[in-house]
């Protein structure tokens, strides 16, 4: 497998990483009692898309590459998931959740772009 470029250039770890940003903002608003529940889960799952996008660029062999890149898209669709509880408890403002909500799904079409680009053809 032949890479050039780091995973900084990747417009989905770009992405990602806006993601992360932005999950830590609204996060900072969520009630305290939900400092070690809902806040740090949903920290943990938008910190692992970004990381594994980055991890697995750094693997020598396609296979493990792509096997980091699974990790990332179900770490995304944590995110999705718990965007909706937080919306659904009332710990995320619908400006907020439709923003989030939006990015995450748009990490996932271009993990699942990257991913498909990766696989090889069926003769």
């Amino acid at each position: 497998m032949t890479q050039t470029g780091s995973f900084r250039d990747l417009k989905v770890w770009q992405q990602a990483m806006g993601l992360v940003e932005d999950v830590y903002r609204v996060t900072s608003q969520f009630p305290l009692d939900e400092r070690f529940g809902l806040t740090a889960q949903l920290r943990r799952a938008a910190v692992s898309i970004p990381s594994n996008i980055g991890e697995g660029r750094r693997r020598k062999r396609q296979r493990a590459y792509l096997h980091y890149l699974d990790i990332a898209l179900g770490s995304q669709g944590e995110v999705e998931v718990q965007l909706e509880i937080a919306r659904r408890l009332g710990f995320l403002v619908t400006q907020d959740y439709e923003r989030l909500a939006a990015l995450t799904v748009a990490i996932g079409k271009m993990l699942n772009g990257l991913i498909e680009s990766m696989q090889p053809y069926d003769s």
